[in-house]
């Protein structure tokens, strides 16, 4: 038995903050919080704010192989497969430097506070085996979103895409593919459908570039993310460039979106208009996309958020907003919250949380503008 005193916790989904105990037993189970809890060995967070770990909910951990290399090039340049320099260096690498590569940006997330994250796998089957191989011995949880050669092309084998799903949702938690560049509509449906029945999530990027939205405008008359709805992804990844009615279809739809703005700036395609989305009440998840670009630091893609947007909508942003993005938000989105088990903290859940020094009297910016990474003094 723990208790962790004197800390200002960030309890539940809204992040409310409460000078509180937290009584935790042998089993890591939360049992109380209050006041006077006090049982077990004392932990004291005095000066300290108790928050829930992050959820990066997009990477590409595999390129991590490559950090840095392609600065300057284009989008496509840089990640549309097959071609892209970052599928030429997977092609290339040997497992064993793949598998080190993904290990130490395990260990870089874990060490900045992240429980979780959701990574598109490239390789197939084999992509997804050499990510859990990677991830043996690391207290953190990959969701695993794979993907298959068979997918691609205006000519695919229908068949085949079937089979390579079955055999990828055996072992990977959905399907995570590049976008409707890459894809036809109908393998876009199998997708979806064989992720519902399987109970698993099916994901896509949409309208990571203006040029990606005129190209599905011209080809279908439809754009990236109407095209995502209509299939059924649970998950859309990036929309930074909305058309027509994109938002108002997002909020009714039951697709979650995850943001990557530092990525989207790196790679020159725009910074997605965030405060008119949340003016529908999405709750929008965050990512740090490719490791090859960013680092997976989630307080940064924070900061970097917070600032741009409130610097191009002109209006003020909650803070508080920004942090449940990158912790409770994916508990309260129906389309995810069944299927990745991210806890909160609240009597009855996991202790997974992190202690964090207060550098502010604004418990939300005094992590998203000021923490560093040893500013974390205890993780759990």
């Amino acid at each position: 038995m723990k208790t962790i005193a004197n800390g200002l916790v960030l309890k539940g989904i809204e992040l409310s903050p409460a000078k509180e105990n937290i009584v935790i037993d042998d089993d890591n189970n939360i049992m109380e919080i209050s006041k006077d809890a006090l049982e077990g060995e004392i932990i004291d967070a005095s000066g300290k704010i108790v928050c829930p770990r992050f959820m990066n909910a997009h990477t590409h951990i595999g390129d991590s192989i490559i950090k840095d290399e392609g600065d300057g090039l284009s989008l496509d340049e840089m990640v549309k497969p097959p071609h892209g320099i970052k599928h030429i260096a997977l092609e290339s690498a040997d497992d064993d430097e793949l598998i080190d590569a993904m290990r130490e940006s395990m260990w870089d997330m874990y060490n900045l506070g992240i429980s979780h994250f959701i990574d598109y796998r490239e390789g197939g089957l084999e992509g997804v085996r050499l990510l859990k191989e990677a991830a043996k011995d690391i207290p953190i949880t990959p969701i695993i979103l794979a993907r298959d050669s068979s997918f691609y092309g205006e000519d695919a084998n229908y068949h085949q895409v079937k089979v390579a799903i079955r055999k990828l949702l055996k072992e990977a938690d959905g399907i995570g593919l590049s976008g409707f560049g890459e894809i036809d509509t109908t393998v876009a449906e199998i997708i979806c459908e064989k992720c519902e029945a399987a109970g698993k999530i099916s994901s896509i990027h949409v309208a990571e570039s203006e040029d990606n939205q005129f190209a599905s405008l011209e080809k279908t008359d439809k754009t990236e993310p109407q095209r995502a709805f209509d299939a059924g992804f649970n998950q859309i990844v990036h929309m930074t460039n909305p058309k027509e009615d994109d938002i108002n279809q997002l909020s009714r739809s039951d697709s979650s979106l995850t943001i990557c703005p530092r990525s989207n700036g790196a790679l020159s395609v725009g910074i997605i208009p965030l405060f008119d989305i949340l003016k529908t009440g999405v709750k929008p998840l965050i990512g740090s996309d490719n490791i090859m670009i960013n680092s997976p630091n989630l307080f940064r893609e924070m900061e970097f958020t917070l600032k741009i947007m409130k610097g191009i909508s002109k209006d003020y942003i909650a803070p508080v907003e920004i942090l449940k993005m990158a912790t409770t938000n994916v508990g309260i989105n129906t389309s995810l919250a069944s299927k990745i088990n991210k806890p909160y903290i609240e009597v009855g859940q996991k202790a997974e949380f992190m202690i964090i020094n207060q550098k502010s009297n604004n418990p939300y910016l005094s992590i998203i503008n000021r923490t560093e990474v040893n500013d974390i003094s205890d993780i759990f």
